[in-house]
């Protein structure tokens, strides 16, 4: 893997065009109740603990990487929740439902998947 001034790994490409729109075809997981499991995270804490998991194993089964490209990924990273708490702003105090927990998990491990395809 190259890595250029400006160049990304995955926000400019069409797996993370077409991960953007399942989120936004999923956005009424958001907007109706469900179960709340006692002691649930608020949606942002979960995502912001979820994707920081996958980052873990994505450096971790990736040693070669060097510092350059892990913090690359890391912005990246930082990009993909920053997108993710304005597309769900109006929610993201509020906790988990027992679905959004398993969609989250789920898109976690997609941008996970476009960083192992990337590398």
């Amino acid at each position: 893997m190259r890595v250029s001034g400006g160049q990304t790994m995955v926000l400019d490409k069409q797996g993370y065009d077409e991960l953007v729109m399942y989120l936004t075809h999923n956005l009424t997981l958001f907007e109706k109740p469900g179960e709340i499991e006692p002691g649930a995270p608020r949606v942002m804490e979960l995502i912001e603990d979820v994707i920081a998991e996958y980052v873990i194993k994505i450096c971790e089964q990736n040693t070669e990487l060097s510092t350059e490209q892990r913090s690359l990924i890391v912005r990246e990273v930082d990009g993909i929740v920053y997108d993710l708490q304005e597309v769900l702003s109006s929610v993201t105090e509020q906790r988990v439902t027992k679905e959004q927990r398993e969609f989250i998990e789920e898109f976690a491990g997609l941008v996970k998947n476009l960083f192992d395809a990337a590398i």
